[in-house]
C-alpha cells in the first residue's frame, strides 16, 4: 500500500461556466455618467421580447440638469472653430469603428435584424459622422455670403447656432436615425438634449460612452432614457431650450409638444417620413441656424469711381 495521500480535490470542470458581467447602462450628461435621479430603471427587450438589460427611466430633474449642462457647454463648442468641430466628429467615426462589433450587436437585438444587416445599418451610421464631419467648415459658404444692396455698403450674411436643441431620436432606427438627427446640430456649433428611442434605447446609450472618449466637450451632447413623453415635456417647455426636433414623437405627442414649445418661441422641426438610409441633404444643418447680417459702410461712390 502506498503512504501517498490520497487527492480528495474534486477536478474542476473546465466547461463549467461563469457568471456573465452584465453591462449597466447610464445615462450621459455633461461628460459623465449618472444614474437617473430618480433611481428608476424599466427593462429593455429585444425584437422576441426577451430581456437585454435595465435602462434608466430619466426623471424631469435629470431633463433639467442635461439643460443646465448644454447651456454651459454651448460657448465653448459654438465659439471653436468649425475645422476644429468637424475633426472632432471625424474622431466620433474613429472610435465607433473600432467598437463596431458591439454596436453591431446592440442594433441587432434591438431591431430585430441579422448581423449582416445589423452591420450595414452601422457602417452607414459611421459614414454618416464622417459626412457631417465635411460640412462643418462649408455649411456657412452655402447659406451665408455677400448680399447686393443699393448703396455705398458692404453687407454681409453668416449663419449662427441657434442655441440648445432637444432631439427626440426616431423611435425605430435605433442608431442610423439617431446619428442623423444628432450630427447635424451639432456640427454648426449647437448643443443638444437627446432623448433615446423608448423601446430601444441601448446604442444611444453606448454611444455616450463612445462620445466620452472622442474629444467631444462634455455636456455638447446629453443623452436621457426612458418615457419620451415624460421627459419631452418639461424640456418642450424649458425656458432655455433654443428648439426643439420632434423626430420621435407621434401625432398626438408633437402637437402637444408644439403647443408648449411656443411659450418661449422655440423653433420647432416637426415629425416627417424620413428614409435614413438615403444620403442626407441640408435640412437638418440649416434647421437650427440663425442668419446674422452685418452693414459696414465703404464710403462714398462718385462718378469717377469707389472711394473707401
Amino acid at each position: 500500500m502506498s503512504d501517498k495521500p490520497k487527492n480528495t480535490e474534486k477536478p474542476r470542470n473546465a466547461e463549467q461556466q461563469r457568471l456573465s458581467v452584465f453591462k449597466t447602462y447610464k445615462l450621459y450628461v455633461g461628460g459623465k455618467f449618472p444614474r437617473s435621479e430618480s433611481g428608476r430603471v424599466y427593462e429593455v427587450t429585444d425584437s422576441n421580447g426577451n430581456w437585454l438589460a435595465n435602462a434608466p427611466q430619466s426623471s424631469r430633474k435629470d431633463a433639467r440638469d442635461a439643460v443646465v449642462a448644454a447651456r454651459k457647454a454651448f460657448g465653448g463648442w459654438s465659439g471653436a472653430t468649425a475645422y476644429n468641430r468637424g475633426q472632432i466628429l471625424y474622431r466620433v467615426a474613429e472610435m465607433l469603428e473600432g467598437r463596431k462589433d458591439q454596436f453591431v450587436r446592440e442594433v441587432a437585438d434591438a431591431e430585430g435584424l441579422s448581423k449582416s444587416k445589423a452591420a450595414t445599418v452601422v457602417d452607414a451610421a459611421i459614414d454618416r459622422w464622417v459626412w457631417y464631419a465635411g460640412w462643418t467648415d462649408k455649411i456657412a459658404q452655402v447659406v451665408g455670403g455677400g448680399n447686393p444692396v443699393a448703396g455705398p455698403f458692404f453687407n454681409l450674411s453668416t449663419p449662427e447656432p441657434t442655441g440648445v436643441v432637444t432631439v427626440l431620436a426616431p423611435q425605430q432606427s435605433s442608431f442610423l436615425g439617431l446619428v442623423s438627427v444628432i450630427a447635424p446640430v451639432i456640427a454648426t456649433g449647437n448643443t443638444v438634449i437627446v432623448i433615446a428611442s423608448e423601446k430601444s434605447p441601448l446604442p444611444a446609450l453606448s454611444l455616450g460612452e463612445v462620445l466620452a472618449t472622442s474629444d467631444l466637450p462634455g455636456g455638447v451632447v446629453n443623452v436621457l432614457s426612458g418615457r419620451t413623453a415624460e421627459i419631452a415635456a418639461p424640456l418642450a417647455a424649458h425656458q432655455d431650450v433654443n428648439a426643439i426636433d420632434l423626430a420621435g414623437a407621434d401625432d398626438v405627442l408633437a402637437k402637444e409638444l408644439e403647443i408648449a414649445a411656443a411659450d418661449n418661441l422655440k423653433r420647432v422641426v416637426r415629425p416627417q417620413p424620413v428614409d435614413y438610409s438615403a444620403t442626407p441633404g441640408i435640412e437638418r444643418l440649416t434647421a437650427f441656424l440663425e442668419t446674422k447680417t452685418v452693414w459696414h459702410p465703404t464710403g462714398s461712390l462718385g462718378a469717377s469711381g469707389s472711394a473707401y
